[in-house]
Parts: C-alpha cells; structure tokens; sequence
C-alpha cells in the first residue's frame, strides 16, 4: 500500500473532466476536478454544509480516511477546515491520477493519494483515524463486510463514520457500540453520522 504525495500533475487531457467547488475553510471557492468514471457520485454541496455542520467541532486537529474519495471532495474539505490530515482512497485508476493532480494544486502536506480497494486498505491500516466517510457507489455490495472492517482498530473509541447511501436505504446493520446521532434524507441520498464509543 502505497501513500503518495507532491507527485508532478498527469500530462494526460482533462477532457472529460467535472468541477465542483470547496465550500469552507482556508480552500474555499477552490475548484475540484473529478472525472467521468462508473459509479462516481460526488456528494453535493448541500449534503456536505450539513455534514460539516454535525461535525464543525471534532474536525480541528482530526485525522480523516475518505474511503471510495471520488472527488476526495469529503477528505479535502475536512483538511480545508482544519483536519490535520485526510487519507483519500479509491481503487480506480483514472480516479486517482485526478485526486493526485487536484492534491498537487492544493500544494498541501495533510494529503495522501493511495490507490486501493476499501476492504483491502481497512486490512492494513495500524493506526486508527478519528474520522471516516464512507460513500461506496450506489451499486456496490458488502457494505456489511466494510462495517465490520471498520470495528478492527481501524477507528479510535469515541471516532465519527459518515455514512452515505442511496435515499431508499435502509438503516445498515451497526455493531452494539455505534451510536447513531444523526440520520437525514436529501433529494437522491440518505446519510448518517455514527459515533463509535
């Protein structure tokens, strides 16, 4: 598992490329590129002001993992106000090469770009984050399986999961000591904030 940081940005064309917009902290008004790729969704503005509402007072000084980053735009928001660092994972390569490029433009040390599955980064992790966000596509299965990953010192006592779902989702299947402290529908997404105590 390799962490990557200060990498030169990819010669290869933008073309196809998206934006969207940081909406807080020191990298406000920043723009985002994400490319066209299966199941890319990135979470709106909206869903994200409400998440880092919940959030606004354990974000300082936290160490963030943005499983399924996509546009990252969850893990470099939390570094944008005041997170000390946001681990950005995603196994799609075209992916990545964008994360890497956009991590570059921030010419930011709290960054790191690793190219991997989710399951599989949960196995090597040895020291537990504060906060996770976890936002698998849509489609994807073994969401229980990545649950249960997340129980194995991957996340400290009294940490945060984000959890983002399609809006017909049913609440997942949470172990004795996850509390959740808020639940709310947007217009296509069903999002949850988990405290493991």
């Amino acid at each position: 598992m390799k962490k990557h940081r200060h990498l030169k940005p990819s010669s290869h064309s933008a073309a196809g490329d998206n934006r969207l917009r940081i909406i807080g902290g020191q990298w406000r008004g920043r723009v985002l590129k994400f490319p066209n790729a299966p199941d890319l969704r990135p979470t709106g503005s909206r869903v994200r002001e409400t998440l880092f509402n919940w959030l606004q007072h354990r974000i300082p000084g936290s160490r963030c993992l943005d499983l399924f980053a996509g546009s990252g735009a969850l893990g470099i928001e939390a570094v944008s106000r005041g997170a000390e660092s946001a681990t950005l994972v995603d196994s799609h390569p075209k992916v990545v090469r964008v994360l890497h490029n956009n991590v570059v433009a921030l010419e930011s040390d709290s960054l790191f770009v690793v190219q991997d599955t989710a399951l599989n980064f949960l196995r090597a992790v040895t020291q537990p984050f504060d906060i996770v966000f976890l936002d698998p596509p849509f489609s994807a299965n073994g969401l229980q399986t990545l649950l249960a990953a997340l129980t194995q010192a991957t996340i400290k006592k009294n940490g945060f999961i984000y959890l983002e779902q399609d809006k017909w989702a049913n609440v997942p299947e949470l172990p004795e000591n996850w509390e959740i402290l808020r639940e709310k529908t947007f217009a296509n997404v069903k999002c949850w904030l988990v405290e493991v105590h």
